[in-house]
């Protein structure tokens, strides 16, 4: 049951980042350098791809992995957060997003993982006396 919730809370904020990457960045707020917002859009996009299969599946090793992915969201949106003061409100969202992506990730991997009786733990062998 907990192994349902965590997966719940890595899909919302996975999806919810896939929507809020293009919508930010082609819309809300494009940017400002001599750059085609579209090019923007897919740096921040295109890496969101890699893991869609395997958290449609609900695959515990993706989920795992795809954390690592979310690290990169996390320091873009506490850098934002530190040097845009007309952002602030987006990276505060895509902060939300990712911690609830990434604490999803993290916890989901682990009971599912435990689920499926795989560990990365040396089992302990028993002492024959």
């Amino acid at each position: 049951m907990k192994t349902d919730h965590y997966q719940l809370l890595a899909k919302s904020g996975y999806f919810g980042l896939l929507l809020l990457v293009p919508i930010w960045h082609l819309w809300l707020s494009p940017p400002t350098l001599n750059l085609s917002p579209w090019f923007v859009t897919s740096i921040w996009f295109v890496p969101l791809l890699f893991p869609f299969k395997g958290i449609l599946r609900g695959d515990p090793y993706t989920y795992a992995w795809s954390g690592f992915l979310a690290l990169f969201y996390l320091i873009h949106s506490i850098v934002i957060l530190f040097s845009s003061e007309t952002e602030t409100i987006l990276a505060t969202i895509e902060l939300l997003l990712t911690l609830l992506f990434l604490t999803g990730n993290i916890y989901f991997a682990k009971h599912k993982g435990r689920e499926l009786g795989l560990s990365i733990r040396n089992k302990k062998s028993k002492k024959k006396n």
